[in-house]
């Protein structure tokens, strides 16, 4: 996989990651992978999914930066962990050929993106704000498989949005406010990495 370099994403983070040191820490809610994870992999798959490579176009939408680490329950850090993310464009629509209406998808955006944790589980997507579509409040999806073998699969959601409450993955994922932090995610602006976009930063822990 080759590394990311979108001139972008080489400034400082702009927020502080979760520094979880403690341990017992509360494991990130297993969640349903949901019908629309990719049955062919897009050309370029690396963790920009705003920007196709080779496309000079760049996706619809309101960019996020979505970053975190991935950590054991103890609060160590999981280098080389494989983090995979997929995502409906703005208008709704995943690159699936189960997707109604997907010739009207937004050919810009990448749609799926993974990379490696560094040696201090560390990972950093630049992809879309989520939207809704018909059933579903906003959500990214998120796959993880670490070097011992572990697995996870989840989705990330807005913190705070009206359509949470009402959306039957969202409710079954969450049993408390410690599993709810997990999932939701507090958008800040990223003026000072990107304008006009927003960062988020979640920690992905591991049973």
């Amino acid at each position: 996989m080759r590394p990311f370099s979108r001139r972008l994403l080489l400034a400082a983070t702009v927020l502080p990651l979760n520094r979880a040191l403690a341990a017992g820490l509360t494991a990130t809610p297993a969640q349903t992978e949901g019908p629309f994870y990719p049955v062919a992999f897009p050309d370029d798959s690396d963790n920009d999914l705003v920007q196709v490579r080779g496309q000079a176009a760049h996706a619809m939408g309101t960019i996020l930066h979505l970053q975190g680490r991935v950590l054991e329950a103890s609060g160590k850090p999981l280098p080389g962990a494989m983090v995979e993310i997929w995502q409906c464009d703005a208008q709704g629509l995943y690159d699936h050929p189960g997707q109604p209406g997907r010739e009207r998808r937004d050919g810009a955006f990448q749609g799926y993106g993974r990379i490696l944790t560094d040696a201090q589980g560390s990972y950093r997507f630049r992809t879309l704000k989520p939207v809704a579509y018909p059933g579903r409040t906003p959500h990214i999806h998120l796959k993880l498989a670490t070097t011992d073998g572990r697995r996870l699969t989840t989705q990330f959601y807005l913190a705070g949005d009206p359509q949470n409450e009402r959306d039957f993955v969202f409710r079954g994922a969450v049993r408390d406010a410690k599993s709810r932090e997990r999932i939701e995610m507090r958008l800040e602006s990223a003026n000072g990495l990107e304008a006009g976009a927003f960062v988020t930063s979640m920690d992905i822990v591991v049973a």
